[in-house]
Order: structure tokens, then sequence, then C-alpha cells
């Protein structure tokens, strides 16, 4: 896994925190059950396991409260196996297919890999009824077991391009593209309010929220972050929104959204960095596409660009008057 994609801790691997004054006095099964989308159910077995610590003693009891300060840590539940299995009912939309690797143009909603919150009918699983060779990645140690072929990741809202290695040579070439930021990814996105700058460069670090540790949040002490933006167009009805061109210089973890949000212009429809409005979008759909992808071909160094038009639901936002 490449130094610039940051794994959220909340995603079917392990939880580590300090507890914030947000969740103090709050049962620890509901504490679980809030951080990483597991049932109460669920969150019980997990205590009963013996896989949850706080200031490193194993908590048995689902009624324990937590106190603001202490350090939470959980080793999450992974399928049985350490692996994912194969779903052929999975809809996968392959935009380029080569023999290193996929360019998919996933949709919104989709969930890239298992984790805590959603162990079915991921992304990962419908890649696997189509390059079942993408297992072997996993097996020879260059990619997470939930992970295989996964170079980088998209939010479930998020809709649009990302790539996936087939072969070892790929998958070591494109991680390393990513790294060291050569590889492009531009994004369109509709935010909330008229931009006021026809450009800019959003340059402030982000880690882990310490009032809610299920968020991100420009900090001091965070890992370094640049996003730079485009005006493409001001919408004026039925409120003020503006259109812009997004590209990112590094991945961290909701880096647009919490860089959006910053600036007071948070993306349209975001729930947990801006607002929804009713009758928008979809419940679950914010205003976020991954639409150009390009990158150096990993035998050839070709310079391969691939793009993903904006999808039908979003286009609706969007006056005929404007070109994107």
């Amino acid at each position: 896994m490449s130094d610039d994609e940051v794994l959220e801790p909340f995603d079917g691997e392990q939880l580590d925190l300090e507890i914030p004054g947000s969740l103090d006095g709050i049962r620890i099964d509901r504490v679980l059950s809030m951080l990483t989308g597991l049932s109460r159910s669920e969150a019980s077995e997990l205590l009963t396991s013996g896989a949850v610590k706080l200031n490193e003693k194993v908590v048995l009891k689902a009624s324990r409260s937590v106190e603001e300060g202490e350090h939470l840590t959980a080793i999450l539940p992974t399928p049985d196996d350490g692996f994912v299995t194969a779903d052929s009912s999975v809809e996968v939309d392959v935009v380029l297919d080569d023999k290193d690797f996929a360019v998919i143009n996933k949709g919104s909603g989709q969930v890239v890999h298992p984790g805590a919150g959603q162990r079915e009918r991921t992304l990962v699983a419908g890649l696997l009824a189509i390059y079942p060779q993408i297992q072997l990645l996993s097996e020879e140690g260059l990619c997470e077991p939930l992970r295989p072929g996964i170079v980088h990741r998209l939010d479930k809202g998020t809709s649009g391009l990302l790539v996936v290695a087939k072969t070892p040579e790929g998958y070591l070439n494109l991680t390393d593209q990513l790294a060291e930021r050569s590889m492009e990814r531009t994004y369109l996105g509709m935010v909330e309010g008229h931009v006021a700058e026809e450009r800019g460069v959003v340059d402030a670090p982000i880690g882990r929220s310490s009032r809610t540790p299920t968020l991100m949040a420009v900090r001091a002490d965070g890992r370094p972050a640049r996003t730079g933006y485009e005006v493409l167009a001001r919408i004026d009805k039925p409120h003020a929104m503006t259109l812009l061109r997004l590209q990112l210089d590094t991945g961290r973890t909701h880096q647009i959204r919490v860089h959006l949000a910053t600036i007071g212009h948070p993306v349209v429809n975001d729930p947990r960095y801006g607002h929804r409005r009713e009758k928008r979008l979809h419940e679950d759909r914010f205003f976020l596409h991954s639409t150009t992808l390009a990158f150096a071909h990993p035998r050839t160094g070709e310079w391969i660009t691939t793009t993903a038009p904006l999808p039908a639901d979003l286009t609706t936002l969007v006056p005929p008057t404007v070109t994107l």
C-alpha cells in the first residue's frame, strides 16, 4: 500500500483512538457500533471474544461505559478465511482492460472493499469474479487480503474512476506512481455557495478529528494534504452553488470533502462535512465524481488517460448552458 493512501482505522481492520468528550459516558457496545457500523449484537460478540481493550485492559461487558481520555483499541472482524469471496452479481463497469491493470468506473453507494460496516457485495467481490488472478496479489503478500489489486480507493458516496492492478508488476508500479504523485486524479464537485476565486489551492494537513473520531479534520499535526480547484460555473438556482474541477496532489482520507468544508464550501449533499438539502440528490449521494484518471503504463511508460462522464443523477444539478 502506498504512503499516499491513508487507511481508515474504522473500516474492518482495527480501532485505535482516545475517547473524545462527545462519547463520554456511552456504553461501549454502542460506541463500537457508532464507530464501526457493527450491529449492537456484533459489537457484543466482539467484546465477548476479548478483542476490545480500554487502557490496555480487555473489556468483556457491553454495559461498561467509556470515559473521556481512555484509550480504546479493538481488532475488528473480517471474513472467516481473511479473503474476499467472488460475487458475479456485483456490477463492475470496466472502462479500460489491460494485462496489468483495469480502470473501473465505480458507482455511488458502492463500497470498494469489505469492512466492518459492509462485508458483502463490495467492488472487490465483483472484481474477483472477473479477474480471479488478483487474489494471487494478496496470497503473495503484495496486498492485504481484503484489498486484492486495490491501488487507491474512493469513498462510498463518490463515483468515478479508480485503477486496479492485475499483476505484481502492475501493482508495484502503480502504487509507486501514486506515492510519487505522478498519477493524475481529477474530480468534478459541486459545492455550497459561490467560490470567489477562479482557481486556488487548499494546502492544509489532515488527521483524525479529536472531537468526532469517525471524521477527518484539518489539524496542525496531520499529514500533508493539497487540493487544487478551478471554478467551472457559479449557479444561482435553486440556490447558490459552484461547480469545481478538482485536482488531488495527495490522497488523504476524505481529503476533498474536508478541504472544501474548511474553506466554507462543503460538497453539496455531504451529510458528514456539510449538510443535506431535501430533494437535491439521492439520500446517500453527494456531488463528487472522479472524472479523469491518468498515469504511465506500468510496462511501456505510455501515458494513459481515462475519463468517465458525470453520472445522470448529478447532471440534474448542472444547467444545460454549462460545458463540462
